[in-house]
């Protein structure tokens, strides 16, 4: 006996259009699947079976966001697992093997590259009091290599979509690390200060497109993206908590002090090597496809970058990138010269920016199971308030030990915020628009590194360095707003 879906009298529900807003590609893809079998084979033993679920579906409305049979068998499961599965065939154990051996490599190369990426942000902090030092110069003309910085950052952003578009992933991302070397042979000597303001700006542009590629390519995988963003982040927070250790020893001569800059071109030196030698300058699709994903369809699309300027929830983001990048090299910076003055430290207060970096290493990995535990919506909300309150404290406790515990917490808390905030990303904007968009805001949090310390170099000229704490926590009440803009779930025309 075989008859259609619609001689069973199984009518397809009637979706109102602000109703559909919870996991839309299952359902698209569900939706797929019963076109496909529009002929129901049935047997006389299930066809009493049939004609109860069709009285079921007549009798009770459509549950649009608890989602069909199909969508509930994959609630459990993220919904890149589920589309993976709908898509992807089986495949040979040897040749699953050979891509998760990809995969890793792949990975790792990147952390690298973000490894690097922390190293050079948590550099300008101890260095700071020996530049002002260096070249006389007060708290407003020394934030103009934040300046330069910021005008990097921000150009590299908007040219990483067309960049992508004309060479590729691989290119972009090997360009960029050429060129940081370049920077770096720029700062070394310890020349003029405009020069000096120049390879920040060399800097700035170079670090928006790589943290933007890496940050893209972990956002687009279907496997493992959340814990993944974690650790690639955390790779971040690694580098920016050894770097001021060593910065510091150098920041200590007032006459090699720049040569801290030589050990950073070679680290660079080693990470251009790696990148060209694992991704051959090969386009982001071509390197998914070796971990047997599937990039997305529309990565070349000409208009892609109006599409995303289009997008509101992209530019709340990005704003939310800018404030919280900017206030993690805020107080990896500034909270130095902040405990040098107000607290009478001495010149080891730079390790004061390892403790913080150092918590925010640990704070991406090590509360990854908490934020899964309570949801990473409400863990956020929860972590900006501890920030306010234990930034509160540095405020108004003159103790060195207490502001130094504080600040390292501070560091803690602030960690997942980041890699939360690329994974909301994955579940609200458009997937053919995601690297490009997850890029973006990367490359605006990157700005952001450089546009709040210029602020808060000009506050401290005016105000004194005092300002410091309640400049913080007025960036983190702001943060909490924006965070509570962003929408939960992508809404989805019909």
């Amino acid at each position: 006996m075989t008859g259609s879906a619609s001689s069973l009298g199984l009518p397809g529900p009637v979706v109102q259009k602000e109703q559909v807003r919870h996991r839309p590609d299952l359902f698209r893809a569900e939706a797929s699947i019963i076109q496909q079998d529009a002929v129901i084979e049935l047997s006389p033993m299930n066809a009493t079976s049939v004609q109860g679920t069709s009285t079921a579906f007549r009798g009770a409305p459509a549950d649009i966001e608890g989602g069909s049979t199909l969508s509930q068998s994959l609630a459990g499961r993220s919904h890149r697992e589920a589309v993976g599965e709908l898509e992807s065939p089986q495949i040979d154990p040897e040749v699953a093997a050979l891509q998760r051996k990809k995969s890793l490599i792949h990975f790792l190369a990147l952390c690298g590259s973000l490894f690097v990426n922390g190293w050079n942000d948590a550099t300008t902090g101890p260095m700071l009091p020996r530049i002002q030092e260096r070249y006389n110069v007060g708290f407003a003309v020394v934030s103009l290599i934040f300046v330069f910085g910021a005008a990097g950052f921000l150009s590299g952003a908007c040219a990483n979509v067309f960049l992508t578009d004309r060479f590729g992933f691989g290119k972009v991302l090997f360009m960029g690390s050429l060129f940081q070397i370049g920077a770096y042979a720029m700062l070394a000597p310890g020349g003029p200060f405009p020069l000096m303001c120049a390879a920040f700006f060399v800097v700035g542009f170079t670090l928006a497109v790589q943290a933007a590629q890496a940050t893209g390519y972990v956002a687009s995988l279907k496997k493992d993206s959340n814990t993944k963003m974690g650790f690639l982040h955390g790779s971040y927070g690694l580098g920016a908590l050894i770097s001021p250790l060593v910065a510091t020893e150098f920041a200590k001569s007032p006459k090699y002090w720049s040569f801290h800059y030589i050990i950073s071109a070679g680290l660079y030196v080693a990470n251009t090597v790696v990148l060209w030698a694992i991704f051959r300058g090969r386009r982001q699709e071509e390197v998914m496809r070796d971990e047997g994903e599937k990039g997305s369809d529309s990565d070349n699309v000409s208009n892609k970058f109006r599409q995303m300027m289009g997008n509101k929830d992209v530019h709340f983001m990005s704003v939310f990138s800018l404030i919280y990048v900017g206030i993690e090299v805020t107080m990896g910076g500034w909270s130095v010269t902040y405990i040098l003055e107000k607290r009478q430290a001495g010149p080891s207060a730079g390790y004061i920016s390892s403790g913080f970096f150092g918590g925010l290493m640990l704070g991406r990995i090590l509360l990854l199971w908490f934020n899964k535990k309570i949801g990473e919506r409400q863990a956020l909300f929860l972590y900006a308030v501890l920030v306010i309150a234990l930034e509160i404290t540095v405020w108004v406790i003159p103790s060195l030990i207490e502001n130094a515990v504080a600040v390292a917490f501070v560091g803690l808390l602030l960690g997942p915020m980041y890699p939360i905030l690329m994974n909301h990303s994955t579940t609200i904007l458009p997937r053919w628009l995601l690297t490009a968009c997850a890029g973006y805001i990367a490359g605006a949090g990157q700005a952001g590194s450089a546009v709040l310390p210029f602020i808060t170099g000009l506050l401290a000229s005016k105000f004194g360095i005092t300002t410091l704490p309640p400049f913080v926590v007025s960036m983190m009440s702001t943060l909490l707003v924006l965070w509570a803009l962003i929408p939960r779930t992508r809404y989805v025309p019909t």
